[in-house]
């Protein structure tokens, strides 16, 4: 058995063509805009956010719209106000993508629940063979030496079973067929428990994240979860700061100052 540490990696953010964006904005008079915006790697989340808010209402600046007589030029301020007005559909436009690595079929079964605003490719235990089962265990569980133990018996006699239906059915002889593999695979993996890491690739938008960090990070949230999205909380109040500033952490619960956006 190999124990098993939840982690967190941030792959893909934004990536604004901002050549495209000025054509745009000269054919309808903002090109004002790019001048006030920064354009480092971590800004085009929050460029993105805010460019989807003004075009709504082409507040990119004052007359261009005569409904609108003035308009916000700091960022943050813009896009706090796009979070305390709920005018969370610009923030759909914004995704992240994250590798989730050593998180159990625990944690990723919970996250089916949240289909909206996301895209999931996980770890296929119908094509990948088994023959050791790594597992994560909460630091409760870890002090319970008796339980450690045990634990530890019990995986190992399931890591033997894997390997021993591996040989049963031949399959690394010679001339076995992928399909053969696969058929034998998909049943080996029904004796593998749910507490079994795996991996996955998970994107979400903005609109999306903030509603899942608030609800897995909760005090009444699974614990291993709460662990993972507390981590992904983090990387994203450090990543886009105008977008994730607003949460205030109590007892590892994230929770939003503006809620429902």
């Amino acid at each position: 058995m190999r124990a098993a540490t939840p982690q967190v990696h941030l792959i893909a953010r934004p990536e604004l063509d901002y050549d495209e964006v000025a054509a745009y904005l000269h054919d309808v008079g903002g090109a004002s805009w790019l001048e006030r915006v920064d354009r480092g790697e971590m800004d085009d989340a929050q460029n993105l956010a805010e460019f989807a808010g003004r075009i709504c209402y082409r507040s990119w600046e004052p007359g261009l719209n005569p409904n609108v007589r003035r308009v916000r030029t700091d960022q943050s301020a813009y896009l706090q106000n796009i979070l305390a007005s709920a005018h969370g559909s610009v923030l759909e436009h914004v995704n992240f993508t994250f590798v989730l690595h050593d998180v159990s079929r625990v944690v990723t079964h919970e996250l089916v629940r949240h289909r909206a605003g996301t895209a999931v490719s996980q770890e296929s235990l119908r094509f990948v063979r088994l023959d050791d089962l790594p597992f994560w265990f909460p630091d409760w569980a870890e002090e319970d030496t008796e339980l450690r133990e045990r634990a530890a018996e019990l995986l190992g006699r399931m890591e033997e079973f894997q390997r021993w239906m591996a040989g049963h059915f031949g399959l690394d002889e010679e001339g076995v067929n992928f399909g053969e593999k696969k058929a034998k695979t998909s049943f080996m993996r029904r004796f593998a428990p749910e507490g079994l890491a795996t991996g996955l690739v998970w994107t979400a938008n903005v609109r999306t994240l903030r509603h899942v960090i608030e609800s897995r990070t909760s005090k009444g949230a699974e614990e291993e979860i709460r662990l993972v999205f507390g981590r992904l909380a983090e990387l994203m109040a450090k990543e886009a700061p105008a977008l994730f500033g607003d949460y205030e952490v109590e007892d590892g619960a994230w929770t939003p100052k503006w809620r429902k956006v």
